[in-house]
């Protein structure tokens, strides 16, 4: 690989001499503009404004631009010039774990090669060092005309360095999160949780990138002069809907299991206090209505067996209810005689009140009105 820098690690009066090569490159599709009457290719001149003319690289210097717009000419010889300690040097100046490093500051990653036999023994030392301890390198080094804080690593068998953005380069996240109060139930937490577990780990090896895979066959069609490839349709968009959150919630954990295999594995899931409460009337009134069906059906046979008791006693004492009939019967037409006796003495005891209410009322003279 080629390197891009070179320089050397400053571990206290330890120097070990590296190069700098990048630790990743980039695998997107990467277009060119054309000039779609003609297919041309569009290119861009670099054209000095004042004179119009063409200028080549040779001829381009820097400039930095004051706020009224004034240029001030930086040459390499002022660069150069800088009292700048990590200009060829990486400089650690700290050990620290590596949760300590807020992964917002992380950059772009590079490896760091021994240059050279004499680097090797340093460079092991430095290694070894690292993977003991546990810990990364905080480190400071000036790359590409500025000065940059970096953390050293251990990747396999190789010190690999991230370059990190300064705290100060890191924005605070003001207005980002949701202004609205919003309370979360416990439901809701287990079934996200359900979720990731049912999601569990991936090897990240196996993930790759599906739209340059799309991209390269699209062009590799038309390439050899066939068509473009049908597009998908596109994923229907949820932003702006409101959902129920339980049952999304549930419906994930659901294809993530059939997803994985795990169709047939049924899930728990509690019922919600509403639901509860709403079933136990219905409960209870299916209790009621079981006790009364079973009360029905107790009382039939007991209102059963007591006709069967009646008419066995009707017919064990059938001979002296005939014996006594007579006498019974008697003795009913003399109270009967009784009764009415009474009823006319008081009728006419009545009667006689009445009468004399009438003359009382008929003999007594009216007032005469003056």
């Amino acid at each position: 690989m080629r390197s891009i820098w070179n320089g050397a690690i400053s571990f206290g009066l330890v120097s070990i001499p590296i190069k700098l090569v990048n630790a990743t490159e980039s695998r997107s599709v990467s277009f060119r503009q054309i000039h779609t009457g003609d297919g041309g290719r569009i290119r861009y001149r670099k054209v000095c404004e004042l004179d119009g003319e063409e200028v080549s690289q040779a001829e381009i210097g820097k400039a930095y631009e004051d706020a009224d717009g004034t240029m001030i000419p930086i040459t390499d010889e002022d660069l150069a010039s800088l009292p700048l300690p990590t200009a060829k040097t990486i400089e650690i100046v700290a050990f620290v774990p590596a949760s300590e490093i807020d992964p917002l500051q992380m950059d772009a990653a590079y490896y760091l090669s021994a240059n050279g036999v004499p680097a090797a023994k340093p460079y092991t030392l430095l290694r070894e060092a690292l993977k003991r301890s546990d810990k990364v390198a905080v480190a400071k080094y000036a790359l590409r005309g500025r000065e940059r804080l970096g953390m050293l690593r251990v990747v396999d068998d190789v010190i690999a360095m991230h370059g990190l953005l300064w705290p100060d380069e890191i924005r605070a996240p003001e207005g980002v999160a949701p202004e609205t109060p919003v309370s979360v139930r416990e439901a809701e937490l287990d079934l996200a949780d359900a979720l990731m577990a049912t999601l569990g780990d991936v090897d990240i090896s196996t993930l790759h990138d599906d739209y340059r895979e799309a991209v390269e066959e699209m062009i590799a069609a038309k390439a050899e002069g066939g068509e473009a490839v049908a597009p998908a349709e596109p994923a229907e968009e949820g932003g702006g809907r409101v959902i129920d959150l339980m049952a999304a919630l549930e419906s994930s954990v659901r294809a993530a299991k059939e997803a994985r295999g795990e169709a047939g594995v049924a899930g728990v899931t509690e019922l919600k206090p509403r639901e509860a409460a709403a079933r136990a009337p219905k409960e209870t009134e299916a209790k009621k209505s079981t006790a009364r069906t079973a009360a029905k059906k107790t009382a039939a046979p007991a209102r059963k067996s007591t006709a069967k008791t009646a008419t066995t006693t009707k017919s064990a004492t059938g001979g002296k209810a005939g014996s006594k009939s007579t006498a019974t019967k008697s003795t009913a037409k003399k109270s009967a005689a009784r009764s009415g006796t009474a009823a006319k003495k008081t009728a006419g005891k009545a009667e006689k009140a009445a009468e004399k209410k009438t003359t009382a009322k008929k003999t007594t003279p009216r007032k005469r009105s003056a």
